[in-house]
């Protein structure tokens, strides 16, 4: 599935897609190298430039499209309006009588007259009378406005001093002025699946045969939150894979919030104003940089996690509803194994959202971002895609239908997805179905690929949640159930299956994995690693730092092992032989007191030149006189020792009552052993009879 396709592809096979692509949407398709050659020099929003390039370079003649291409730059050098010379504009307007010029126009209905004004946005002049069949002929024009080619005749007229002289003899829209739904699909129909994801994503500009099947699925993903209501995305990754672009260039629907700083009245409601904010405007709220996300108000997490369950926010006396998707992307400065091992995939966020459980739950879904590869140039493409204007507004369109229950007619989701989950789950399949599928017909092939996708990408928000929030979301083997056969398929996450901390297989002696609480309160593993050298019976220590209650906990475990060497073995030696143990905190945390009993096991193993038994993590703590410790928050640590790679698990008798608190299945997952006494501990760690 993931090989790469061969990419010396034949010239009739894509002519072939090619063709069928005019046949179907003719003067809704561009080629994308000539909107790259064009951006460059000029400033108009790149829907506007596509329109043009689609009405005058719709050919595969060279010599049309050339000309094409130079009757796009004359008509944008001549007639496009830059703010700056409005006035001069407006000037040449009244000496010539008429001109036509470039500019975005909004149309109000102006109930007191009975009659439809234009605003110019960049000539800023309003209450401009317009014929009633413009606005019922592209209706847009009244929805916030489109750019269009606009014919304007001067005349002054003494006796109407109060009407404009300005009037409006043609318009003509350059952004798709009204999307037909049911021709997008019925034009569905004569492609498959492939070939529609390929067009998607040229319409984006990416070339999908430098892509593998992977790659184009993830970048797909990518438009879920303008295709879906209220879609909340997270996407960390490398620099330079093209996180942000879409949300800047693609869409005129959605607004990408750079730099962190913002405001609960700029995001969500202005209460001195009355005003709504970003998400009641756009379809889609992007922030860039998430390490910088940083809200003045205090409450400014509190309203967002509110906003991103339900879509609604109080502020002063009324709830307001809005329907705008959050998107929070980012760069990971660490490899993702080294992300995995010390802390968590959403460690790019501030603090205040980063460890807060309860906000990253309601990400409906993480985009692997170390899987796209970085972009060169021949990651972009030259080839025929939708005009961006005609696929943001096919794309809006379909945020009115809902797809979500499509899954319940071939599958059932599994037991381990909560209520949040189910809800992710059911909007990215909704999202893909519309993004790939208007038309509604697909396969029960494809609905399960969408399925296996979906549950990938919500279950990788909840293995990391796992990590912060412990036993709370302890249940992220996500499954799904095929109601015919009443098969169970559990979907997994690339990235887990990597390395462990606790290795398979045999230590070498003196190397000991224990697994408690750190200094910062939550639960890691450590790794102690011994020596033994000739000497007079020193004992040192490095790793500790200066932390006195760590140093007493392994002087107890020294002073046990020479208060009892004779009752755990006559080879041990602790006056002719020197001991160094390094103390290793592998996951960051803050080094754990609860080091006598580990410490012990690891002087034995070194001493005896027995190393301990394989994949062992030893739980547990004594005290100078030997009394053994139960294990606090029992759950939660054998789901870390679970994490870490543990196999087997040494645990003291004491903590046998509480293992009525820990899952089931969790206990399935490990041999448990069970010691009484110190010398117990040893003998057992070390598979000793």
């Amino acid at each position: 599935m993931d090989n790469y396709e061969d990419t010396g592809i034949t010239a009739e096979k894509q002519s072939g897609l090619n063709w069928k692509l005019r046949q179907t949407f003719d003067g809704r398709i561009v080629r994308k190298d000539l909107t790259k050659k064009i951006k460059e020099g000029a400033n108009v929003p790149v829907y506007v430039l596509e329109f043009l390039l689609g009405q005058y370079c719709s050919s595969d003649d060279p010599e049309v499209i050339e000309q094409g291409v130079s009757s796009v730059k004359r008509i944008l050098a001549d007639n496009y309006v830059r703010p700056d010379e409005a006035q001069k504009i407006l000037s040449v307007l009244r000496q010539r009588g008429s001109f036509t010029v470039i500019d975005k126009i909004t149309v109000n209905l102006n109930i007191k007259r009975d009659s439809y004004e234009a605003e110019f946005s960049n000539l800023g002049i309003k209450a401009i009378p317009i014929s009633e069949e413009y606005p019922t002929k592209f209706d847009r024009l009244l929805c916030g406005g489109i750019w269009c080619i606009v014919q304007l005749d001067y005349e002054y007229i003494e006796e109407e001093k109060n009407s404009s002289p300005i009037h409006i003899h043609k318009l003509t829209p350059i952004q798709m002025p009204h999307v037909d739904i049911e021709e997008l699909k019925q034009g569905r129909k004569a492609f498959t699946q492939e070939e529609w994801i390929k067009i998607l994503l040229r319409s984006i500009g990416m070339e999908p045969d430098r892509l593998n099947n992977r790659e184009r699925w993830l970048l797909l993903a990518r438009m879920l939150p303008l295709i879906e209501n209220n879609f909340n995305l997270c996407e960390l990754g490398p620099r330079s894979t093209g996180k942000s672009h879409i949300f800047k260039e693609i869409s005129p629907n959605s607004i990408l919030v750079s730099g962190g700083q913002t405001t609960v009245a700029n995001l969500f409601y202005n209460m001195a104003r009355k005003t709504v904010g970003l998400v009641g405007l756009w379809d889609c709220v992007a922030f860039d940089e998430v390490a910088g996300i940083n809200f003045k108000d205090k409450d400014g997490i509190q309203i967002m996690k509110d906003y991103m369950a339900s879509g609604s926010f109080a502020r002063g006396k009324e709830e307001k509803a809005a329907s705008a998707s959050m998107v929070f992307v980012g760069n990971i400065n660490q490899s993702v194994d080294v992300l995995l091992k010390t802390s968590s995939l959403f460690d790019p966020f501030p603090p205040e959202m980063g460890t807060d459980t309860a906000f990253l739950d309601r990400i409906h879904c993480y985009i692997p971002g170390w899987e796209i590869p970085k972009f060169r140039p021949e990651h972009f493409t030259d080839d025929l895609g939708f005009i961006t204007d005609y696929l943001s507004e096919f794309i809006r369109e379909l945020r009115k239908e809902q797809q979500g229950d499509a899954l319940d007619k071939y599958f059932r989701l599994g037991k381990n997805l909560n209520q949040r989950d189910t809800i992710a789950v059911r909007k990215i399949v909704g999202g893909f179905i519309k993004l790939l599928y208007p038309d509604g017909e697909y396969t029960k092939e494809q609905l399960e690929e969408i399925l296996v996708f979906a549950l990938e990408m919500r279950r990788r928000v909840k293995e990391q949640l796992k990590k912060l929030g412990g036993m709370e979301f302890y249940d992220v083997n996500f499954s799904y159930i095929d109601l015919d056969t009443f098969e169970e398929h559990y979907v997994s996450v690339p990235e887990q299956g990597g390395g462990k901390l606790i290795p398979e297989g045999m230590c070498s002696p003196g190397q000991v994995y224990t697994i408690s609480q750190g200094k910062s309160g939550m639960i890691g593993a450590f790794r102690l690693e011994s020596q033994m050298l000739p000497g007079s019976g020193r004992f040192e220590r490095t790793g500790l730092g200066s932390d006195t209650k760590c140093k007493e906990a392994t002087n107890t475990a020294f002073n046990y092992l020479k208060a009892n060497t004779n009752r755990i073995s006559g080879t041990i030696s602790t006056t002719t032989k020197d001991y160094i143990i390094n103390y290793q905190d592998l996951q960051g945390i803050g080094l754990t007191q609860k080091l006598a009993l580990p410490t012990l096991i690891a002087l034995a193993s070194i001493a005896m030149s027995k190393p301990t038994v394989s994949s062992l993590a030893v739980l547990g703590d004594i005290s100078i006189a030997g009394t053994i410790m139960k294990v606090d928050e029992l759950a939660n640590t054998l789901q870390v020792c679970l994490d870490s790679g543990a196999k087997k698990v040494l645990l003291p008798i004491t903590s046998a009552a509480d293992l009525g608190t820990v899952p089931s299945e969790l206990i399935g997952c490990f041999n448990l052993i069970f010691y009484q006494s110190a010398e117990d501990a040893i003998f057992k760690a070390l598979g000793v009879e």
